[in-house]
């Protein structure tokens, strides 16, 4: 089925170079928030629709955006109930907030989480007759959503900037993606001071989740000048900034760089896609419920040093870029240089390289239904076969 995979890979990589996709209008700063809120083209005294999260109430970080629309004299109505890992019911219930206030506009206030569901609440709101399983998978939406803005609160998913939006299906123990050109929100806002609350921890995750993105977008066999350029700034920023963030949590330079290198990693990965990365860790987060930037730091290693030589050029080119290496040494040597660095970042950062929640009997299952969304959606450069990816599993799974 390989040669199907790379036709199916080649008409991607067509839409992208002969469609194009999507970029939100990106604002920065406060100034920029007040920006994007009168961009939306309302009314004064139109109903908008904030999603977030408990989390973010408790820590008021809600505040910035409450007082902008107020001053621009919008009622604000919450949604506050995403999840981790949000739900399809999490969908349905912000929907329904949406259609009871007769919203005008949605504001998604989070991580990638929270931005996941409003794009998915905006999608149902202008397709009310199609639940949430009917848009799993490519172009199901196909109509212009209502005017929404992106506000990040962590520097990790991108999401921002995607055409996709991930939400799990507990019943079926499942996670899956609506993927189409109209999921890119509308707005994007950066607000560095958002994130400096953020516990250590997952100021890490959710960093090396963006680093992901870039790697796998670089190691993508559609990787076009586009992605590659955006991929490697990110790759750059995060390896810089990262430990700063992480030495002083208050850094708004630091908090800054971070978030427009998820923003830039997003940009990267929605035109190239991701890959076995992302597809195990798809299946941890929906049978486990592992946070996805975890699952992505604890499998980052395991999958790269799977694919071994085969990608040492792609590895020597971000080693090179973010000056990792010697422009002297042999390819081989800079790809090398690159794994060392990211070994070391992980082991600074406190990221462990097992879960005590992964079962090796499960591996079997795991590894099957990994493949199954990789193929032939993921542009991946080589493909894996299914003991490869039970040995990668059952490797992150704790020694007995």
């Amino acid at each position: 089925m390989s040669w199907f995979y790379r036709i199916y890979h080649f008409a991607l990589k067509c839409i992208v170079i002969f469609i194009g996709i999507p970029n939100p209008k990106l604002h920065q700063g406060k100034t920029g928030l007040l920006d994007a809120i009168e961009a939306l083209g309302l009314k004064s005294g139109d109903n908008v629709l904030v999603v977030t999260d408990q989390v973010l109430l408790k820590l008021n970080l809600h505040q910035v955006v409450e007082n902008t629309l107020r001053e621009s004299e919008f009622v604000t109505h919450y949604y506050a109930d995403v999840l981790p890992n949000p739900t399809i019911a999490n969908v349905e219930d912000g929907l329904k907030v949406y259609q009871q206030h007769q919203c005008k506009a949605i504001i998604a206030l989070g991580g990638g989480s929270v931005l996941d569901t409003g794009k998915l609440i905006g999608a149902r709101a202008v397709k009310p007759n199609k639940p949430v399983t009917k848009l799993k998978g490519l172009f199901k939406v196909l109509k212009r959503l209502p005017p929404n803005i992106a506000i990040p609160t962590t520097a990790g998913t991108g999401s921002e900037t995607t055409v996709a939006a991930v939400v799990n299906d507990p019943s079926n123990h499942a996670k899956y993606a609506a993927t189409d050109f109209c999921l890119v929100p509308h707005h994007a806002v950066l607000l560095p001071e958002l994130t400096t609350s953020m516990p250590a921890h997952i100021t890490a995750t959710t960093a090396i989740d963006a680093l992901t993105h870039a790697i796998e977008a670089l190691l993508s066999i559609n990787c076009l000048k586009f992605s590659r350029g955006r991929a490697l700034e990110a790759c750059r920023a995060i390896f810089e900034y990262l430990p700063k963030a992480q030495q002083d949590p208050q850094n708004l330079e630091a908090r800054a760089q971070l978030l427009l290198a998820s923003h830039y990693a997003g940009q990267a990965f929605t035109r190239t896609s991701v890959g076995y990365v992302h597809a195990i860790s798809h299946q941890l987060s929906a049978q486990y419920g592992t946070p996805h930037g975890l699952a992505n730091a604890v499998l980052l290693m395991p999958v790269l040093t799977w694919y071994g030589e085969r990608i040492n050029q792609q590895l020597a080119l971000i080693a090179r870029y973010c000056g990792l290496t010697s422009l002297d040494y042999p390819v081989e040597r800079q790809a090398d240089d690159l794994l060392e660095h990211i070994k070391r970042l992980l082991l600074d950062l406190h990221i462990q390289t097992t879960l005590t929640e992964v079962l090796p009997d499960d591996a079997a299952l795991l590894a099957e239904l990994a493949l199954k969304e990789a193929h032939p959606d993921y542009p991946v450069p080589h493909f894996m076969d299914p003991s490869a990816c039970q040995r990668i599993i059952k490797g992150i799974a704790p020694t007995p």
